[in-house]
């Protein structure tokens, strides 16, 4: 007996992935076999820059304080390490936050850390 190819679940399959296909340049979102390769490529990379995405903005946080930093006179390796010493849990992205956002509180801060380590 021949695989049915027109029944009910497999057009609603195909409707789907021709859904998630929409927008796709060309053939691939509107063809059935080519939109199926897209789509799984879509949902890797997808997948793989979830990842990536974290470790760019860990990045743009290290520099934002690393020139923040510079600026009040102190370096980001020194900052962080007397951050650690005096026991101050704030984490990247609140410092970064804070030297864009208000850099006299950035100022403070670093302030109290040079106190504490001299």
């Amino acid at each position: 007996m021949a695989r049915a190819t027109t029944g009910r679940i497999h057009l609603k399959r195909r409707k789907r992935i021709l859904k998630d296909a929409k927008g796709f340049y060309g053939a691939r979102s509107k063809l059935f076999r080519t939109a199926k390769d897209a789509r799984r490529r879509a949902l890797q990379n997808s997948y793989k820059h979830r990842r990536m995405k974290k470790r760019d903005f860990r990045a743009l946080w290290i520099m934002r304080i690393n020139a923040a930093a510079r600026a009040c006179g102190i370096s980001y390796s020194q900052l962080i390490g007397a951050l650690k010493a005096g026991k101050i849990e704030l984490n990247r992205k609140m410092l970064a936050d804070i030297a864009v956002r208000d850099m006299d509180a950035f100022r403070k801060i670093v302030e109290d850390i040079k106190k504490k380590a001299a």
